[in-house]
Order: structure tokens, then C-alpha cells, then sequence
């Protein structure tokens, strides 16, 4: 089945069950008329001896048809919706009382312009999960006592960072927080996998674990000193972890030509949707990049069979700065 979705100030898509289609009329030179009972000359007898003249009534016309072209989902507003109303733990007062919206599965498939496979695959990537059958981001703060608790328990068990029982986390655990949220955090910064005698354990995403805790240090900070928060990073992670910059691309960004330098937190997901506002956006936050610092905050807006440089060639002016190429916006930014 095809589904319009779109609310009233929207731009219509149209999705499949795994797709999303942008929808635009085109004229046609040749004029489709709709004929009931029509028939084709394949179906009318060829050994007739005289042709006859069918009256046919005309039922309806059309000079335009609909024209689809894949287009990237718009799933940012998932993510807005859900940031609404955080999730802050079952002991949360705000949460007893809130008056925002929740969403079911079937409210954001109203809601949001995607696929259905599509906005269930998102809220996998931001790590969502079902709380009393509505939709829930963790409020940050939350997540991070969460896996405190986990990162600390394997500390104190020597587990090695490919093989946490899923088991042994929940009753340790369970008394200080929800089995369920115990278990979510795990598969968020892990893999699951069953061993040969079928017990269940998780191999924990070091560089994911390395990047949220960068998170939680520079958001407390407008900017820091890179050589200093590289330290205080790498003696925050748990013990046999190693950070790296690479870990923080779509998060935080370098600034060389300050100095000393620097680093601040830049989100991906905070910057908008649209093409040329993003473009906008970045090149108001900093007049030339270089592809290595720009792909990052670019990379989710490539459609289908799109680069990097295709991108960059349509919405930015490239030219060389001390031998290396950099990019700048082709139009003024106020």
C-alpha cells in the first residue's frame, strides 16, 4: 500500500512500506483520457470484416500526472517530538505530572514524514525505547547514571568489555533501577549475542561509550581547551578504554586557529534538515571548512547515489587556503 502522509503545512510525501517519495505534478503534452470499458486494438477481433465506429463515452481528462522522487526521510521531527518529554526515571515527579504528548507507534506514523521502516529504524539510531507502550528518549543526565551504573559494575567485576552478562547486570543492578532500563542501556551501548550454552551477554561499543562521555563534559562548556579536555576525557572513560577525536565527528568540533585550540559541542542532529539552511547554518558557524571537518555535519543530507562532493560542488565555493583546499558559502550570510 501508498501512503500520503503530511500535515497541513507540510509538503506532501508519498511512502511505501520502506520508502519516501517526494510529490510533484508534471504537465503532459498528451492529454490522458479516461474512457470506462475502453478497448485496446489487441482486444478487438482482427478477422472483422468491417470496421465499426465504437461511440465510447469520455469519462474524465488529465494534462498532469504525479511525479515521484525518492527523497531522504524527514525524521527530524521524531526526534523533536520525543525531546518534548524527555524520560527521566520511574521516581520522576516531571514525568508523573507532565503534560506533554506521548506517542505510540502509530502517532508518529501520523506524525512524521517516513516510511514506516524507516521511522522504526530511527529510533533505533537515537536509542529510543517503549515505556508503558509510548515512545521515550532517556533524558541525557538519566542515561548517564545508567551507564555509570553499568561501566562501574564491570569495573568492579573485571568483565571484559566483549562478554557482560546480561544476567549478572540485572541482578546487581535491579535494585537501583528498572530491569527493563538496565537492559536498554546495554543494548544501546552494546552488542547482543547468545554464547554456545545459550546465556545471553553484551559486547560494549567502546567508541560510543568514549563519545557520550565527551558529550556530558563539553555541554557543560561553551568552549574548552582541547589538550585539557582530551585529558580530563581519557581519565573519565572506563579503565582500558582509549579516546580518540575521530569518536566525536557530528558531535564536537576543533577549532585550530584559535590558541591555544579549542573544542565545542556541534551536533548533527541540532543543525536543520533542509539542504541550504544547513549549509547556511554551518558556514554562519565557521566561514571555511575543510571537507575532513565538514562531511560529518553533511553526510545525512546525500539522497540516494549523492557524495559528499556532489554536495559541496552545488551549495559551497571551494578555493585553497595554505595549500589545503576549503570550502565557503557561494552566497553572502548575514
Amino acid at each position: 500500500s501508498l501512503i500520503i502522509r503530511g500535515e497541513k503545512d507540510e509538503h506532501a510525501v508519498l511512502c511505501s512500506k520502506d520508502k519516501t517519495y517526494d510529490m510533484k505534478i508534471a504537465d503532459t503534452s498528451n492529454m490522458l483520457l479516461f474512457v470506462p470499458g475502453c478497448k485496446t486494438p489487441e482486444e478487438l477481433k482482427a478477422d472483422q470484416a468491417s470496421c465499426n465506429i465504437i461511440h465510447s463515452q469520455i469519462a474524465g481528462f488529465s494534462k498532469n500526472y504525479w511525479e515521484l522522487r525518492r527523497c531522504r526521510p524527514k525524521l527530524k521531527k521524531l526526534r523533536k517530538l520525543l525531546m518534548e518529554d524527555p524520560y527521566e526515571g520511574p521516581d520522576s515527579r516531571q514525568d508523573q505530572a507532565s503534560t506533554f504528548s506521548k506517542y505510540t507507534t502509530e502517532d508518529l506514523l501520523n506524525l512524521i514524514q517516513a516510511s514506516e521502516e524507516e521511522i522504526l529504524h530511527q529510533l533505533q539510531v537515537i536509542d529510543a525505547c517503549k515505556i508503558e507502550g509510548y515512545w521515550r528518549i532517556l533524558d541525557f543526565d538519566y542515561e548517564m547514571k545508567l551507564l555509570n551504573h553499568v561501566t562501574q559494575l564491570i569495573d568492579s567485576e573485571s568483565w571484559p568489555l566483549s562478554k557482560v552478562p546480561l544476567c549478572a547486570c540485572l541482578e546487581e543492578l535491579g535494585s537501583l533501577e528498572p530491569r527493563e532500563m538496565i537492559e536498554h542501556i546495554l543494548l544501546s551501548y552494546g552488542r547482543k549475542y547468545i554464547d554456545d550454552a545459550g546465556e545471553v551477554f553484551f559486547e560494549m561499543h567502546e567508541d560510543k561509550i568514549c563519545r557520550a562521555i565527551a558529550q556530558m563534559l563539553l555541554q557543560n562548556a561553551v568552549k574548552f581547551n582541547l589538550s585539557e579536555f582530551e585529558e580530563v576525557w581519557q581519565q573519565s572513560v572506563p579503565e582500558g578504554m582509549t579516546t580518540r577525536l575521530d569518536q566525536l565527528q557530528g558531535l564536537a568540533l576543533v577549532d585550530k586557529s584559535s590558541r591555544p585550540e579549542t573544542i565545542f559541542l556541534l551536533k548533527v542532529e541540532d543543525l536543520p534538515e533542509d539542504n541550504q539552511e544547513r549549509f547556511n547554518s554551518l558556514f554562519g558557524i565557521r566561514e571555511k571548512w575543510t571537507e575532513v571537518d565538514i562531511t560529518p555535519y553533511i553526510q545525512d543530507l546525500c539522497a540516494e547515489k549523492q557524495t559528499v562532493g556532489a554536495l559541496l560542488t552545488k551549495y559551497a565555493r571551494s578555493s585553497m587556503l595554505n595549500g589545503v583546499k576549503v570550502y565557503n558559502s557561494r552566497r553572502p550570510i548575514s
